[in-house]
C-alpha cells in the first residue's frame, strides 16, 4: 500500500464537485477511504453520497472513476458504494463544508 499514492489520488478527487451542492466531495466526507495497490495500479475508492437516493450517484461515480485514473500510476479503479455508517454531515465533512452549509456546532 502506498500513501503517497493515496494521497495523490484524494488530492485528484478534491477536483470531483457535488452537483446539487457545489462543493468536492472528499471536504464533504463523501470520501471513506482510497486504497492502492503498487503491484497492479489499482486503486479503490470507498463513497458514500449524501442520500441513497442521490439522483447524481452514477454522475458522481463516473468523475471519481475518471480522476482517480488521471493520477500517474493508476491503472485501474473500483469505486465501492459505502452505506454504513449513513452519511452525516455534522460528522463527516470538513469544518469550511460545515461553515459553508450553515452547519455550526
Amino acid at each position: 500500500m502506498s500513501i503517497p499514492m493515496e494521497m495523490a489520488v484524494t488530492d485528484a478527487l478534491r477536483r470531483v464537485i457535488d452537483p446539487e451542492l457545489n462543493l468536492n466531495i472528499v471536504d464533504l466526507g463523501l470520501v471513506r477511504r482510497v486504497g492502492f495497490e503498487d503491484e497492479t495500479g489499482a486503486v479503490t475508492v470507498g463513497l458514500t453520497l449524501t442520500s441513497p437516493m442521490c439522483p447524481m450517484g452514477p454522475e458522481i461515480m463516473k468523475s471519481v472513476r475518471l480522476k482517480a485514473l488521471s493520477v500517474d500510476g493508476v491503472k485501474h479503479c473500483q469505486v465501492e458504494m459505502v452505506w454504513s455508517p449513513p452519511w452525516d454531515p455534522r460528522t463527516d465533512a470538513s469544518e469550511d463544508v460545515r461553515a459553508e452549509l450553515g452547519i455550526w456546532d
